[in-house]
């Protein structure tokens, strides 16, 4: 995918080489039109010179008015000049227009870059987010800072960053009133009369789930050796053996002091 995007980059790198080319090109052959025409129109205003000249010798030697024609002169050459600067101005802003095209065209073009760049980013960090979801859920929370909301005035709902701040501390203050909760029941004295008001968990509650019942307390029937599990096992002798009746009576009577029969 990386050579692919790299391919498309060149590939449009080339493109606009390729125009920028075209157009300095159709720039060459504009100066090159312009300047067949400026010296077209050189000849002729060498010719229109001549003609002007004979004209004013002509009239001189007729006797013609020379003021007249001095200021008809002027006129011209005033005409001539307003001329040229439309000319110039209007390739001027011929140029003008060329350039901000092209710079709007490379301005568009580093724009594109730059949002290619940021989606390959974003890609990026969800490909991550996705591998270590613990270590950026830890720097969000580092990094982000605390919006404090519109402020005074401008609102009455704090910001998403200030509610989060709240309620992370609140979570911590309903821990420390749990925290205290445990260590004051642990530190009040026990009594009998704690059950009947409510309280079921006691010392002697937690004695009992701490004993270990098989050896400490011979009156469990989980114990191996208590007196319940002790009296079944004439019988199971008795009715689960090949012995006979009197050897299991001799054997029973031997092994428990006195006959359970």
């Amino acid at each position: 995918m990386e050579r692919e995007r790299e391919r498309e980059r060149r590939g449009r790198q080339r493109e606009r080489e390729r125009e920028r080319e075209e157009r300095e090109r159709q720039r060459e052959r504009e100066r090159e039109r312009e300047r067949r025409e400026r010296e077209r129109k050189g000849e002729g205003e060498r010719e229109r010179r001549k003609r002007e000249r004979e004209r004013e010798r002509g009239e001189r030697e007729r006797g013609g008015r020379g003021e007249e024609r001095r200021e008809r002169r002027k006129e011209r050459e005033r005409e001539r000049r307003e001329e040229g600067e439309r000319e110039k101005g209007e390739r001027e802003r011929k140029r003008r227009r060329e350039v901000e095209r092209e710079r709007g065209e490379e301005r568009e073009e580093r724009e594109k870059e730059s949002e290619r760049g940021k989606r390959k980013r974003e890609r990026e960090t969800l490909f991550s987010l996705r591998l270590f979801p613990a270590e950026h859920s830890a720097e969000r929370a580092r990094d982000r800072p605390i919006d404090p909301g519109p402020g005074p005035g401008l609102g009455s709902e704090p910001g998403p960053g200030l509610k989060r701040e709240r309620e992370r501390e609140k979570q911590r203050e309903r821990e420390r009133e749990r925290e205290r909760e445990r260590e004051r029941r642990a530190s009040a004295p026990r009594s009998h009369g704690q059950r009947a008001r409510g309280q079921t968990h006691t010392y002697a509650t937690e004695t009992r789930r701490n004993t270990d019942f098989s050896t400490s307390n011979p009156r469990d029937p989980r114990a191996p050796d208590s007196p319940r599990t002790a009296s079944l096992l004439p019988v199971f002798f008795f009715f689960f053996t090949d012995f006979s009746v009197e050897e299991k009576r001799t054997f029973l009577t031997s092994h428990r002091g006195s006959s359970d029969l």
